[in-house]
């Protein structure tokens, strides 16, 4: 279909709408590069962990490694739908997101490389024995059938879909709870401080992808409040399934490496579901002015937060 106007030569972009303040934050914020991350530390220290102290940290790196592929994999069709719909300020935002979950596989890969891979005996490391069947609903299953729907049907019903389970259970329950687990471990132990920062650069990432996310849905249920139920029937057909991811992890041990406690963590994954569950079921009956008032507002408080941080080069080598 041939453009018929431009919307940066008749009124422009809309700078103060929470992507377009995502998209400022993501280019202060994102452009940090795992090929300049020191793993040297990193590598001393994996070789004097116990074996179910590796098993433990190599079952999450390989989670967090085809997790990261496939959430890169399976975004286009969402950038596609934002795209056909003519939401610029959206799409540009989306265009970081890609990138910065691209250069998610970059950093694991480049940790499994030169810090664990070299460390296992022999040549084949396929890692997908660590991948139970709950994670195979979640990230083989699920998510690309929810982002690749979106090639035939792209409504609004499909975008609640894909949303829900990309933002939402993939990024807001397993992602944020899966490096809780992994940087707890290694803060507490004091190791690995190339992966600390890199976990540490990388959460920061996906906290505005999870702001987006809340974002779309809260506009897409604001606008078609019956789209709420499409929501809820969603999340709960993935929360026993991701909660079983979490449960898998410790399931495998007795006891479990470094004293890690399986509540602690399964708490953590179930209140992220009820606190982003809250959070969108306020759009119902709200305005789309309101929509945006609310998310500027949880921006506001995200700037507060990365006060404490500093994203810089210099910071890549930092404990």
């Amino acid at each position: 279909m041939p453009h018929q106007t431009f919307q940066t030569t008749t009124h422009g972009l809309r700078r103060d709408t929470p992507p377009m303040r995502l998209f400022e934050k993501a280019k202060k914020l994102g452009i940090w590069n795992p090929s300049e991350i020191d793993f040297s530390q990193d590598k001393a220290d994996w070789q004097r962990l116990q074996p179910e102290e590796q098993d433990l940290l190599l079952r999450l790196t390989a989670m967090f490694q085809a997790g990261e592929e496939a959430v890169t994999l399976d975004l286009l069709p969402l950038i596609m739908a934002i795209a056909r719909e003519g939401r610029l300020e959206e799409e540009m935002f989306l265009t970081s997101f890609l990138y910065e979950e691209a250069k998610h596989v970059d950093f694991f890969n480049r940790f499994l490389g030169e810090v664990v891979i070299t460390d296992i005996v022999g040549t084949d490391f396929n890692l997908t024995h660590y991948h139970t069947e709950n994670y195979h609903t979640v990230f083989y299953q699920a998510l690309p059938q929810a982002l690749q729907a979106l090639w035939t049907d792209p409504s609004a019903a499909a975008q609640v879909r894909a949303a829900a389970v990309y933002n939402m259970v993939v990024e807001g329950m397993l992602a944020e709870t899966g490096y809780h687990a992994y940087f707890t471990v290694l803060e507490k132990q004091d190791i690995m401080p190339g992966q600390r920062t890199g976990v540490r650069l990388l959460k920061l990432d996906e906290s505005r992808h999870i702001a987006y996310g809340v974002f779309l849905l809260s506009r897409l249920i604001a606008a078609d409040n019956s789209l709420w139920e499409v929501f809820e029937e969603t999340m709960n057909a993935l929360l026993m399934p991701a909660l079983g991811v979490v449960g898998d992890v410790f399931a495998l041990y007795d006891p479990v490496p470094f004293g890690l406690q399986e509540s602690d963590f399964t708490d953590f994954a179930l209140s992220q579901f009820e606190k982003r569950v809250a959070r969108i079921e306020k759009a119902c009956g709200s305005t789309l002015d309101e929509i945006y008032r609310v998310s500027n507002s949880v921006i506001d408080t995200m700037d507060k937060e990365l006060l404490t941080h500093t994203i810089s080069k210099d910071s890549y080598n930092e404990n």
